[in-house]
């Protein structure tokens, strides 16, 4: 019997994916274990085995390399030694035709009201002599739709029976508005975007499967969100002099040198455990709280900007978190950043210090309810003691905390960056743990 190689499920919420590269050739004899093909996900290029022994007979009409497809969709046979000669392809099959069958619904011309539930499914009412139809869409792709302003229950989904997809969600949202037929209106009332002209000095270039996440995510956050962002200007002093000294003796005995993500890591861990309330997340009508800091650091790579997380970070020594930072750091700049390494974080940092900016607005990474920017570390002359009139020089960084308002109120956020900021102050406080 040949088996099946479909395009694999990264990650619980990945919906979509693109074959990368085919490592074997077609026609080629593959052992089980055998790296067989690398997927494209949402952020992470990932190197897939092979479930079994075979010689590997690429689907003709399948998939071509970077093209977004469905999850489980096929693309391709392990024919056994037995089968190969007499081994035929399915009649037909083609990307849009090679999943299950047995999941197929027709879709009749219905009315475009539906019952929805809380899953993402509705039954729409249709003629009296025909079945009701379940329309499915993925929980991201409602999220998007309700964002945007777009009526998922009119569009006709392009993944497995139909299922509506994020990029179904994102072409009506970008189509011209058309007046539905059903409703009777006229065709006069159409609107358009006239096209504008393109000059010629241009340069295009796709849209790689990572931007097009990164701009689906932001956009989503942008249009479901309610963002505030505290900024606050910290002594970073003490916090400078401890790296020093953690630099010298990692010099010594050949230890790993925290970043000041690191450390700022490790501060909002703890901070996080003190108001809970910002280690949050809204799914449906109930929010969530975790009762661990998984911590996501931006880094900035040739594909996009990526969040590795770091999980359990409470529990984890100083040491521990800068060792697994620089892991998680050299595999996303390298490209072989496994999809589960991206998933879970509860809370993110994203430092733009190193490139002289002082503050900023970033934009929270959904389904969390914050996100902290951190600023470049300057040397400033503040004033110590006011009676005394006594100047110093000390080391000054803005933190920037942009909270969702939907879930957190403005005292709470308060309190929470003024406590990271009194933690990056007396970096003692946290290095002797509870």
């Amino acid at each position: 019997m040949a088996y099946e190689v479909t395009l694999p499920r990264l990650g619980w919420d990945m919906e979509e994916g693109s074959l990368a590269v085919w490592i074997k050739k077609d026609g080629e004899f593959v052992k089980s274990g055998e790296l067989l093909f690398t997927v494209e996900g949402d952020k992470a290029v990932q190197e897939i085995e092979a479930l079994d022994t075979g010689y590997l007979r690429i689907l003709p009409d399948g998939p071509q390399p970077g093209v977004k497809v469905p999850v489980g969709t096929l693309l391709g046979f392990l024919v056994p030694e037995n089968e190969r000669d007499s081994f035929v392809f399915p009649g037909g099959v083609s990307a849009s035709t090679s999943m299950a069958t047995a999941d197929r619904v027709t879709n009749p011309v219905v009315d475009l009201r539906a019952a929805i539930t809380s899953e993402g499914e509705g039954v729409l009412p249709v003629a009296e002599d025909a079945k009701p139809r379940r329309v499915y869409i993925s929980p991201y792709a409602k999220r998007l739709a309700q964002g945007l302003g777009v009526d998922w229950q009119s569009l006709k989904g392009s993944g497995r029976a139909g299922r509506i997809m994020a990029a179904d969600v994102e072409k009506a949202a970008t189509a011209p508005l058309v007046a539905p037929k059903l409703a009777g209106i006229a065709s006069s009332l159409t609107t358009s975007i006239p096209p504008q002209a393109i000059p010629e000095s241009v340069t295009r270039q796709p849209m790689s499967q990572t931007r097009k996440k990164i701009a689906e995510h932001m956009a989503t956050s942008a249009h479901t969100v309610a963002p505030v962002t505290l900024t606050a200007e910290i002594d970073a002093t003490e916090l400078v002099g401890l790296r020093k000294q953690l630099k010298a003796d990692a010099a010594l005995g050949g230890l790993p040198l925290p970043s000041y993500n690191d450390m700022l890591a490790k501060i909002v861990a703890q901070a996080l455990l003190e108001h809970p309330h910002m280690n949050a997340q809204i799914v449906g009508d109930e929010i969530l709280y975790s009762n661990t800091a998984h911590i996501a650091v931006a880094v900035d790579t040739e594909r996009g900007l990526l969040v590795p997380v770091l999980r359990d970070v409470q529990a984890k020594s100083l040491r521990q978190v800068a060792r697994e930072a620089a892991a998680l750091i050299e595999k996303t700049r390298q490209g072989t950043i496994a999809y589960a390494d991206l998933q879970g974080a509860t809370f993110t940092i994203t430092n733009l210090g190193m490139f002289e900016i002082e503050a900023f607005t970033p934009i929270i990474n959904l389904p969390q309810c914050a996100i902290l920017g951190v600023g470049q570390i300057i040397a400033k002359q503040v004033v110590t003691d006011a009676e005394l009139e006594m100047v110093e020089i000390r080391q000054r960084m803005v933190l920037s905390l942009t909270f969702d308002h939907r879930l957190v109120d403005g005292a709470q956020a308060a309190r929470f960056l003024q406590r990271i900021k009194r933690l990056a102050e007396r970096p003692y406080v946290w290095l002797v743990g509870s």
